[in-house]
């Protein structure tokens, strides 16, 4: 978050009138959109008669004889820390449209970004032939979806370097490059071929997929019925693809995706889910409730299993489906603007394999919960939105 805003300082005293008009056209109809889940996590913070707030606050007026309100959240510390994080990533992806405008500096972006993930990888890789079994579980989540990301950034490098090399513009440099893409690509391959679940390798099948089916259509130069037409199709034979897979798994539709849990955690997560309201009981409390339905001889405190648990659990009905439609907005917008797009069409592709991986997985795994991750996407798709948008006309 510190590096976020450091980041925003530096690019807001930098901006000249062309990154603010870039910023601007780029955010056009998004702006609502990317600003939702910080005043949703912002209205969880706000004072409000205790029939509305969550239970606990009805507790405790009861015991304390304080003020007859409390809040949506029932805890105040953690939702604030949340609402920190979300405030940072959105100020990071704009600061990334910005950067993005020059190209140069949105090939540095994509460069630091996929080395960074195969790095992230390599050294997971590397710590598990030396400690085994013993590396916890959820370094591992963290580590396969950032792997998954890297898979289609380093993807979009190889493609950055076959374009050059078509240019015939610097053909050794190209291919170093594109040498450093492929390995990049193995080693985030490695992990989730060799570490992860079967549903979050399908998740990262799927974001290739997205990503060779926008190369496709960009190479074979397709009309836009011809375009929309495969698209359709693939849609289609996507959503084909995740309705097996949850119908394999039983019980709430929020658990079908998950691997096999434990009784004990089943069950606290079941309470869980029946007892949520609409509004959640606060962004980054999710601990925190855990903790009360949990059982005396408890050996932790509840983790969540997944993206979407942690967010139907913190922010209710209303926060899930918000996100989902947020990530849904990104993703048309990133998909359309590389079908738009010339040779550049590999960025705002990258970041739409790389927000489709991340909506899947967010159903399989807690990865992207980590700051890290949220962070590391908010930089892709802003990576992607800022490119998506073209130059010539300026």
């Amino acid at each position: 978050m510190a590096a976020a805003g450091v980041c925003l300082l530096a690019a807001s005293m930098g901006a000249s009138k062309a990154d603010r008009e870039h910023l601007l056209r780029t955010t056009t109809k998004l702006r609502w959109v990317l600003i939702s889940i910080p005043l949703c996590i912002g209205v969880q913070l706000i004072p409000i008669g205790l029939p509305l707030a969550h239970p606990i606050w009805t507790t405790t007026y009861d015991a304390l004889q304080g003020t007859p309100f409390g809040y949506v959240t029932a805890d105040v510390s953690r939702t604030l820390g949340a609402f920190f994080l979300a405030l940072a990533s959105v100020a990071l992806l704009g600061v990334t449209i910005v950067l993005g405008r020059d190209r140069r500096r949105a090939e540095l972006v994509l460069f630091v970004l996929s080395g960074l993930t195969a790095l992230v990888a390599a050294l997971k890789i590397i710590d598990h032939r030396l400690h085994g079994a013993s590396i916890a579980r959820d370094s591992w989540d963290f580590a396969t979806s950032l792997s998954g990301l890297g898979v289609a950034l380093n993807l979009a490098v190889i493609q950055l370097a076959a374009e050059r090399a078509e240019t015939r513009h610097a053909i050794i440099r190209s291919v170093a490059l594109g040498l450093l893409g492929l390995a990049g690509l193995l080693i985030n391959g490695a992990v989730i071929v060799g570490y992860s679940d079967t549903n979050s390798a399908v998740a990262c099948a799927l974001g290739i997929a997205l990503f060779l089916l926008i190369l496709a259509i960009r190479r074979l130069d397709l009309s836009v019925l011809a375009a929309t037409a495969i698209c359709a199709v693939a849609a289609v034979g996507a959503g084909l693809v995740l309705t097996w897979i949850f119908e394999k798994g039983s019980g709430s539709p929020l658990l079908r995706l998950l691997p096999i849990q434990p009784d004990e955690t089943r069950a606290v997560l079941d309470r869980l889910f029946a007892d949520t309201r609409w509004f959640g009981a606060g962004a980054g409390a999710f601990q925190s409730i855990g903790r009360i339905y949990q059982s005396g001889d408890a050996t932790g405190p509840l983790a969540a299993p997944s993206v979407a648990i942690a967010l139907f659990v913190e922010t209710g009905w209303i926060g899930l489906a918000l996100a989902i439609a947020v990530a849904l907005c990104l993703l048309m917008r990133l998909v359309s603007g590389a079908l738009r797009r010339g040779r550049d069409s590999f960025f705002p592709a990258a970041a739409a394999a790389c927000l489709c991986f991340g909506v899947v997985q967010g159903f399989a795994g807690p990865g992207l919960l980590r700051a890290g991750g949220i962070i590391c996407l908010a930089a892709i798709v802003g990576l992607g939105l800022s490119q998506s948008v073209s130059q010539a006309a300026r």
